[in-house]
Parts: structure tokens; sequence; C-alpha cells
């Protein structure tokens, strides 16, 4: 949950800076996350790409992970030391 609230707080913070300086924000809310989506799965490129010149296999790294680091852990997982 800490995470969420430094993440929202961050935002606020940012959109408190952008109030004062009197600028709109870059983009559009669904813009935007489509962006950080972006974003996330960007940086699993040169993982893939590592695992994929070694000629390791990449289901089992997509699967646990890339899952892990795009999804975040999900409501109700019970794997809480990963």
């Amino acid at each position: 949950m800490k995470p969420y609230l430094l993440s929202l707080g961050a935002g606020l913070l940012v959109g408190v800076i952008y109030s004062l300086l009197n600028v709109r924000s870059p983009a559009p809310p669904t813009i935007a996350l489509i962006g950080l989506l972006g974003i996330l799965l960007g940086e699993q490129i040169v993982p893939l790409a590592k695992r994929l010149y070694a000629g390791e296999a990449v289901t089992a790294y997509l699967r646990e992970d890339c899952a892990k680091h795009v999804m975040g852990r999900l409501p109700g997982d019970q794997d809480r030391n990963a």
C-alpha cells in the first residue's frame, strides 16, 4: 500500500507545481496511462533480447519475472515475499 500512496503523493505534488506554474499536464490521463504501459513493456525488451541472444528459454521469464514487474503485486497474491 505504501508505494501506491507515495505514487499518489508524487502525482499530487507534480499537479500542485503545474498549477502554480499555470501549465497543463502534458497528456490526458488515458494517453498518459497508455504511455506508462509502453514504458513498462519497453523495459522488458532488453532482458528479453539478452535471453534470446543467449539461447535461453523466454517463456518462463515472461510468465514470472516480466509479469511480476509489469503487473506488480496483484490483489490477493499469496506470494508476499516475492
